[in-house]
């Protein structure tokens, strides 16, 4: 479910296996890892038996060299080799920035800087990829910046969409409070003035795709302008060692209740998930809008259930008995289906479908004849999904409130269950 690996002194390690190309493949896993610096690893400590495991031959060090002599560098190990490629020329000091700098403007423009300053040590580090038929992992500081950067680089050549490049990029969001932690005990606890440092948001990746494509046409023509390479040879090299099939075959579906203990993974099932929407645009949830506490409350309201496929959570849904906020005073005939989720990518096909499904036969269970949920009015994509799925629309409610914010339409759907 998770695309970070568990590291006690890393926070944003993770496999960049898994994403869809637009020809029925998809990037293979345990070959290609993105992570904040290594630098932080101990010989002889569960971090290092744990990197160790993964078996990956090549590690790339984007980070200035001062960097990783005054930081760290990873310790020496015969099982890889190691490269300090700095492909920023320009340093800048992020923490120190004033609060009325936008993120996606200044940080998009930083981008292009490196793109156009480092492009020898970028086009070295897409040869060693390329080439490296063993696992390789890069990395800078945070394994934001300029790990982002290249991995857009790696995954816009293999075919990658935008929005799903994007989404990796944001996906640094999930270690952001970690990353902030190790600022501040490095810098006897005070906080960064820009309130940006260490965040992540979608419009940075977005404009810098955007920009490059603006002054080259194409990451190709980038490649081939900018960094002298031949960028058929490259992309087929990348495509040939770094992409399968998709799967055919799936496992699986089962289910179980959450429990409290759950919470935390509930939590960060929702944050990916959101993520995920702003990636497309869809400014329906946002990050950190709900707690542990938010899911243990509907443990105890309804029921929040969990999906797994082969052992691996895949998805989540709540269940609740009543919901006024959106349908006003009902009689006790429905159960209503809340935070229908799944994790991108690594789900199997249908999950979502089939998680509906489950819920439904939940209601059936307690006797109530409807099924009943809500989506964003402004999100007709959504509204598809559930009429494909067999609900109708049944009205509309202007000023949904959950006690969060401004009251916000939704569309209410309805299905009559057998």
């Amino acid at each position: 479910m998770d695309r970070h690996i568990p590291f006690e002194t890393l926070h944003n390690f993770r496999d960049l296996g898994g994403y869809p190309t637009g020809t029925g493949h998809r990037v293979r896993p345990g070959l290609l890892f993105r992570t904040d610096s290594l630098g932080k690893l101990k010989p002889d400590s569960p971090d290092w038996d744990r990197f160790l495991t993964l078996g990956i031959r090549t590690v790339i060090d984007l980070r200035h060299p001062w960097e990783a002599e005054s930081r760290g560098r990873i310790p020496e190990h015969d099982s890889f080799t190691y490269q300090n490629l700095s492909i920023e020329h320009r340093p800048y000091n992020q923490a120190a920035l004033t609060p009325d700098v936008d993120p996606g403007p200044y940080l998009s423009a930083r981008f292009m800087e490196v793109a156009e300053d480092g492009t020898k040590e970028i086009a070295t580090a897409l040869e060693l990829v390329a080439e490296s038929p063993d696992p390789l992992v890069f990395h800078c500081a945070s394994g934001k910046d300029r790990t982002g950067q290249l991995a857009a680089l790696i995954l816009g050549l293999l075919g990658v969409p935008d929005e799903v490049i994007i989404e990796d990029f944001t996906l640094t969001e999930l270690a952001t409070p970690a990353l902030l932690a190790d600022w501040r005990a490095r810098n006897e606890g005070r906080s960064p003035t820009w309130p940006a440092f260490a965040r992540a948001p979608e419009s940075v990746m977005r404009l810098f795709l955007a920009a490059l494509r603006a002054r080259y046409g194409s990451l190709e023509a980038y490649v081939t302008e900018a960094l002298g390479m031949n960028a058929e040879a490259l992309t087929t090299t990348l495509r040939t060692n770094l992409l399968e099939p998709t799967p055919t075959t799936w496992p699986e579906l089962t289910y179980r209740k959450a429990e409290p203990q759950d919470a935390p993974l509930l939590v960060r099932l929702r944050d990916t998930a959101a993520l995920w929407q702003l990636a497309r645009g869809i400014r329906q949830w946002q990050p950190g809008e709900k707690t542990e506490a938010h899911f243990v409350d509907r443990m105890h309201e309804g029921e929040v259930w969990l999906t797994y496929a082969a052992g691996t959570p895949t998805g989540a849904f709540e269940l609740w008995w009543d919901d006024q906020a959106a349908w006003g005073p009902r009689p006790a005939d429905a159960g209503y289906i809340h935070r229908l989720m799944t994790t991108p990518h690594t789900s199997p096909p249908g999950t979502g479908r089939k998680m509906l499904a489950q819920a439904e036969s939940r209601i059936t269970a307690t006797g109530r004849p409807y099924a009943r949920l809500d989506c964003l009015a402004s999100n007709p994509r959504l509204r598809t999904y559930y009429e494909s799925a067999g609900y109708e629309v049944v009205g509309e409610q202007r000023s949904k409130t959950e006690g969060s914010g401004s009251p916000y339409a939704v569309t209410l759907l309805e299905k009559r269950l057998a």
